[in-house]
């Protein structure tokens, strides 16, 4: 028998499977104490989750918000700014060619096609090209006359007609009559004589034009041009770029000639050629270019991406782009577009806009960061005798740090991804980017949060607990310093908004915030105090609920500094975004208001009203009253050639609906003509209300206002007012109409009030005369012009909830991190005797003292800090389509906004210790000792 040699053992091969056992039977016990410690603390990790679930998904959905917006609302401008200020036309005019033969090549389908792809090229994102709207051709730059005496002549002068040869015709029309436009035998070439030409239905109906008809317009140096209509077609996009680039090509209009009368019009329309029959344009006067329209592609406009637009058009317009161009295309090559200056406007808006949206964004996002702080530290106090006896027995700082880490991190990783997924479904189509840092940050503050306070309050190992209430409990000198450092940068911030605006840096947008922490700061420091003399003043009182409550509310740190500036902070943004929103419903409404002059309008400009409308008109449901004015636009006081409006009115009636509508109210006495039915003359000239621009141009009076059938009157002003219902302006006079002559006393308009308006029985009523309606609900909905305005308003109402969520949040916290102390104390006081209702007693008036205070100091916080930042706040832009509509849209007070979370903090701090009362006494003395001691 043959003995195998036995080969020999590597020592480090056999360490291997030893190290490999070690480590694994290392982590298999940490795993199983994660496991057991998430067991033991469920409730407590759910909400955890729930929290970081919720703050990660807020967090994650601001900036996808603000793009969404952002990009609605430049896209929104974009389309409503209309294809031909959008565009952007290049064109290249007839150059200096050695034949003809070379310029009619340069005007055939082939170049032109070769040119637009340069010209697509050049266009650099995000400025990108629509390429199905993106027209390209041959057109006449002169309109040529028609001399056909068949199409119409409205005062005389003949039909101007713009020829342009369109690539791609057929796919953006459909054919409604006849067939489109082609060429048959030879080239077409300068010296052809007849095209074929397609109209639009538009075209065709407003200029007589039908299938065949024969168009004759001017040549140089030969005969006419022919042009035989072939089709008539229907655009298929009409507002798309390819028709409303040059709008002519798909609608006439009248047009009149310079230094001609405004009566003397004529026709402009547009003849659509066949996409080859460019050449032909160079036999007229009309001075054909070639032309590229770069329609942008609204679909791919981002609103953060404004700046580099703008860039890229400015380049294509008049920098580099438009330079390579005309080396490559033609030296002659130009660019224009009213593109930039739709970006401005947007961007002008945007920027009035954003600064009000970082308000409430550090607002709320610095509550959500005090809750977050907040949690840790309740999660430290609970856990505050199990982590002291790890630290006694020599677990070390970064070893107890990462073990409270990666407990933490197994909660709020998940719970982070988990609100970022919902911000990614709910809001789609915007950057991901900010969305995943925002949410990250959420993570790691929740993961690092109950670590670091952990800590920082096991630094060094104890043999018992400090005591922590107001007796032992003095503020250090590095707290002073850092308090004061904090009320030298929010008087700072405050005074930096006051003075320039929301518009400034991120220190100024934190003001509101930087209000409420200095007023919780003085809180914590000075509510001791009167707690304390209330304490020693019912030292002497009877009984022993009310003296024991004030001394436990005198000593007790339950509203420490964190959730008392979480509490007063909150109150403050909620005081703020609530006041601004306000702010904006009123800014609108007011200018509605100016802008009708009541709740409805029934107004004629044409001339007197039907005698039977105002009946009709009075009777309709929802009308409650009903004001009746004469107003005459173009009055002329004497020695003056402008015209101020005149309004004719009964005083007593209109002195009613201005004072209803607060609209320069006024006392009807003065206004009252003495002699009735008398017209105002030199010796009894009329009571007049004006305008200030009105009585500082003509002074009060008397003088004479010539009326436009050439009867005068003369007025006198007797008061002086702002606003005046019946004239929208600053210019405008109001007199009894019982002084005016008979046409001019006519009615012209009616003012309504009501608050349930039927806008459409009022068209209706009116229906068949030249009145208009206007109502101030349709009025006030005008002024949410844009996405970024309503998109805005909407955040702002999302984070003045939020900010009231985090509140509670922080409240329902300090509750629950005094909640065993509370109890325990309970439980003693019902050993010695104490009874149930002298318990629940003793617990609200324990909380009682504390939450009045923040309650009222959140109050007080919120009415001087709108009180502080008004000055700094216009609310324009964010409420108004246009900011001219109103001055003075500032921010004011709104009562609601400033007492409802105040009193929800109220009740909320008085209500939760009593329901900890009812309950502890169904649980029992003794239970709730041994659950203390445990």
């Amino acid at each position: 028998m043959t003995t195998q040699p036995v080969p020999p053992q590597d020592a480090g091969a056999k360490a291997k499977p030893r190290q490999d056992r070690e480590a694994k039977a290392v982590r298999q016990p940490a795993r199983a104490g994660l496991r057991t410690r998430l067991r033991a603390f469920a409730g407590t990790s759910v909400a955890l989750a729930l929290l970081v679930a919720a703050t990660a998904a807020l967090a994650a959905a601001y900036p996808r918000a603000v793009d969404r917006y952002g990009d609605a609302g430049l896209r929104r401008a974009v389309e409503q700014a209309l294809p031909d200020r959008t565009t952007v036309q290049v064109q290249v005019p007839l150059g200096w060619m050695d034949t003809l033969e070379e310029t009619e090549a340069a005007l055939r389908p082939g170049p032109l096609t070769a040119a637009r792809a340069q010209v697509l090229a050049t266009a650099e994102k995000p400025l990108v090209a629509d390429l199905a709207q993106s027209a390209y051709g041959v057109r006449t730059t002169v309109a040529l006359t028609a001399s056909d005496t068949w199409l119409p002549r409205p005062s005389g002068l003949p039909a101007h007609l713009v020829l342009a040869a369109q690539q791609d015709l057929a796919s953006h029309a459909r054919i409604g009559a006849g067939r489109l436009p082609r060429t048959t035998g030879a080239p077409v070439t300068a010296r052809t004589t007849r095209v074929e030409a397609a109209v639009t239905e538009a075209t065709a109906r407003r200029l007589g034009i039908r299938v065949g008809s024969m168009i004759h317009v001017a040549g140089t140096e030969r005969g006419p041009l022919i042009v035989q209509v072939t089709g008539i077609v229907v655009p298929r996009a009409p507002e798309g770029a390819y028709w409303s680039a040059q709008p002519v090509l798909r609608t006439p209009a009248l047009s009149r000639m310079p230094g001609f009368l405004p009566t003397d019009v004529y026709w402009l329309g547009g003849l659509l050629l066949a996409p080859d029959a460019g050449p032909a344009l160079l036999g007229t006067l009309g001075r054909p270019h070639r032309y590229w329209n770069v329609a942008p592609d609204v679909t791919a406009l981002s609103g953060h991406d404004v700046d580099r637009l703008a860039s890229a058009v400015a380049a294509l317009e008049s920098g580099p782009g438009v330079q390579r161009l005309r080396g490559v295309v033609d030296e002659s090559l130009e660019a224009q577009t009213n593109l930039d200056e739709v970006l401005v406007d947007h961007a002008r808006l945007r920027s009035g806009i954003d600064p009000l949206l970082l308000l409430a964004a550090v607002g709320t996002g610095s509550l959500a960061v005090i809750v977050l702080v907040m949690a840790g530290g309740v999660a430290a106090d609970r856990r505050r005798a199990e982590l002291a006896l790890l630290r006694a027995r020599g677990a070390s700082l970064p070893g107890l740090a990462v073990r409270l880490l990666a407990e933490t991190a197994v909660v709020a990783v998940p719970a982070g991804a988990l609100g970022l997924t919902a911000a990614l479904l709910v809001l789609p189509g915007a950057r991901t980017a900010p969305a995943l840092a925002a949410a990250l940050a959420v993570t790691l503050l929740a993961c690092g949060a109950f670590p670091l306070r952990a800590v920082a309050a096991h630094r060094t190992v104890r043999l018992h607990d400090d005591r922590g209430d107001l007796v032992a409990a003095r503020p250090s000198r590095r707290r002073t310093v850092a308090e004061l450092t904090v009320l030298v940068i929010a008087s700072a911030a405050v005074a930096v908004l006051r003075r320039q605006g929301s518009g400034g840096t991120a220190l100024v947008a934190a003001a509101p915030l930087l209000t409420g922490v200095v007023a919780a700061l003085l809180l914590a420091r000075l509510h001791p105090l009167p707690l304390r003399a209330l304490s020693r003043a019912t030292t002497r009182m009877r009984g022993l609920v009310v003296p024991l409550a004030l001394a436990q509310a005198a000593r007790a740190p339950g509203f420490a500094v964190l959730p008392l500036l979480a509490l007063l902070s909150a109150l403050t943004t909620a005081a703020f975004g609530g006041s601004v929103l306000a702010g904006v419903t009123q800014a609108r409404d007011q200018a509605a208001l100016r802008y009708v002059g009541a709740d409805g309008r029934v107004e004629s400009t044409t001339g007197g009203l039907p005698g039977a409308l105002p009946d009709r008109v009075r009777r309709l449901p929802g009308v409650r009253d009903m004001t009746e004015a004469g107003v005459i636009d173009d009055a002329t006081p004497q020695q003056s050639s402008r015209s101020v409006p005149l309004a004719g009115v009964d005083p007593d009636a209109y002195a009613r609906l201005a004072r209803h509508m607060g609209l320069g109210p006024f006392d009807a006495a003065s206004l009252r003509q003495r002699d009735a039915g008398t017209t105002g003359g030199a010796d009894r000239p009329l009571p007049a209300l004006a305008s200030p621009r009105v009585a500082d141009e003509y002074g009060t009076g008397p003088y004479s206002v010539q009326l436009p059938d050439g009867a005068s009157v003369t007025v006198r002003i007797v008061a002086v007012r702002d606003r005046t219902p019946a004239v929208f302006g600053d210019d405008f006079l109001v007199v009894d109409r019982a002084g005016l002559p008979r046409d001019a006393a006519r009615t012209t308009t009616l003012l309504l009030t009501g608050d349930t308006l039927d806008g459409r029985a009022l068209r209706s009523a009116a229906k068949g005369t030249a009145a208009g309606v206007f109502l101030r609900s349709e009025e006030r909905s005008r002024h949410v012009d844009s996405p970024l305005q309503s998109g805005a308003e909407r955040l702002y109402g999302v984070a003045v909830a939020a900010g009231a969520g985090y509140a509670l949040l922080a409240l329902v916290l300090t509750v629950l991190r005094t909640a065993p102390e509370r109890g325990a104390l309970l439980a003693r006081l019902r050993t010695m005797g104490m009874t149930r209702s002298q318990g629940r007693r003793l617990l609200i008036l324990t909380s009682l003292p504390q939450a009045f205070l923040a309650a009222a100091g959140g109050l007080l916080t919120g009415w001087a800090g709108i009180r502080l930042l008004s000055p700094g706040v216009d609310l324009a832009t964010i409420a108004l389509a246009s900011p001219s509509a109103l001055e003075g849209a500032v921010l004011r007070t709104d009562p609601l906004s400033l007492a409802v979370p105040s009193l929800a903090v109220l009740l909320l701090a008085v209500g939760a210790p009593a329901a900890q009362a009812w309950w502890s006494g169904r649980r029992g003395s003794v239970r709730e000792l041994r659950l203390g001691d445990k």
